[in-house]
């Protein structure tokens, strides 16, 4: 017996015999183990709409956008929990399987009270856009306020409190979990840093309660088992598998400070990888106020077919590449291949501003799951029709051909400022 009477319990991240560098498990010591629960049983109704079936829809390639996603009035729709207020928009692979990742939202008004739940599937990545997350874990607690994030990982339980209407997005990972990407060339600073990332001191509850609910996603279902005590009774904990908070404000931004367009990956926070070396399960991209100083290039992302699927959110703010359709709480999702970039307005506007130092994306946070999976919507994002964009695709409408084979000025014979042009070559006598 441990010392005060507590009971010694492994949580592991990764198999026992992963290499030790990349070796997770925490040591949790606890007044009573997580064993002591009845049988589960499938949880009742009103649990959400998470699933892991992406093959119920038709396939489309579609450029698709959600306007922002209702948050239940607590008059209207009575008290939605965390848990009951988490809908999953789109995903690809099979937590069975332990491969593939699933994207969803959230939106309730209510915390869970004598509630805990915990995913056998994988870890989840949460991003708050509205409201504050009061977070227990069985490792303490988290607050974790709009513009941070949180990550829980696999097999960690968690209770979600709330101050009023609360909306967010999440990631979910089956694969393996998150962790920083590698720097290479930009060397031992930069992006994210491993300082600023911050995980719970110990905290305990020693409470008995009649009908405590734990819930478990498994094989992308939920089940329910009772107990008569909560979870968060762990005293003390030590190991390297804990569930983790960022604040955004704090990534250093690498750019260009010459030409040219840098990737966005020189933006991504943190990474799942798949066994293709640099191939990503998920990258959380994120999209933060900077300076842009490049010279003869066109600020705005620029147009792209991509390998991946990219779904966006917007935390506060206009994204630059599309100031209108785009707002807080909504979400775009570019398919494999499906061709996107800034829209028609953000064209024109920024090819006629002048080339000088300014700031971009001041007052705005917006960010990208990017997945190497072909991502396939869900019935309930389909259904949601009145949430659907369904002319999304108008914003790229209005773009015009400027091509002009005895012009080579073309954008200076349009109007647009000397300089934002190249400068001209020297005739050769």
């Amino acid at each position: 017996m441990c010392p005060y009477g507590l009971y010694a319990e492994q949580l592991s991240g990764t198999a026992f015999t992963a290499p030790r560098d990349q070796n997770q498990r925490s040591w949790l010591y606890r007044i009573r183990p997580a064993v002591l629960h009845c049988p589960w049983k499938k949880a009742a109704g009103g649990q959400g709409n998470l699933t892991n079936k992406f093959d119920e829809t038709e396939p489309d390639p579609s450029q698709l956008r959600w306007h922002p996603f209702d948050i239940p009035a607590k008059g209207q729709a009575g008290d939605i929990d965390f848990v009951q207020g988490v809908n999953t928009l789109c995903g690809a692979g099979d937590p069975k399987a332990r491969h593939g990742a699933a994207i969803h939202i959230f939106a309730c008004n209510s915390s869970m009270r004598n509630k805990a739940f915990y995913n056998s599937d994988g870890d989840f990545l949460i991003v708050p856009q509205q409201g504050t997350l009061y977070i227990t874990t069985e490792f303490g607690k988290m607050v974790v306020e709009p513009n941070e994030i949180c990550v829980i990982q696999q097999g960690i339980r968690f209770n979600v409190a709330v101050e009023g209407e609360t909306r967010g997005y999440m990631m979910e990972v089956y694969d393996a979990h998150f962790k920083l990407p590698d720097l290479g060339p930009i060397g031992a600073n930069g992006l994210a840093n491993p300082r600023d990332f911050m995980t719970p001191q110990a905290w305990y509850e020693d409470r008995d309660v009649k009908d405590y609910e734990i819930l478990s996603k498994y094989q992308g279902a939920l089940f329910s088992a009772k107990q008569d005590h909560s979870p968060f009774d762990v005293v003390a904990w030590h190991g390297n598998y804990a569930p983790y908070k960022y604040n955004l404000k704090n990534f250093m931004v690498i750019n260009t400070v010459s030409f040219d367009h840098c990737d966005p990956c020189i933006f991504t926070v943190l990474t799942c990888q798949s066994m293709r070396p640099g191939v990503a399960i998920a990258d959380f991209v994120i999209f933060p106020p900077r300076w842009g100083v490049a010279d003869k290039t066109f600020r705005p992302p620029y147009y792209h077919r991509n390998c991946m699927s990219e779904f966006m959110g917007l935390i506060h703010g206009n994204y630059e590449a599309k100031e209108e359709g785009f707002r807080p709480g909504g979400a775009t999702l570019h398919s494999m291949m499906t061709p996107h970039g800034p829209d028609a307005d953000c064209f024109e506007k920024c090819s006629r501003g002048k080339l000088q130092p300014q700031r971009v994306a001041e007052g705005t946070m917006a960010f990208m799951f990017e997945s190497c999976l072909s991502m396939a919507v869900t019935p309930w994002a389909v259904k949601h029709s009145e949430k659907v964009d369904e002319e999304y695709y108008k914003c790229w409408q209005p773009l015009k051909k400027h091509f002009n084979p005895k012009c080579k000025d073309v954008c200076e014979a349009n109007g647009a400022s000397k300089d934002v042009l190249p400068p001209k070559r020297a005739r050769k006598k």
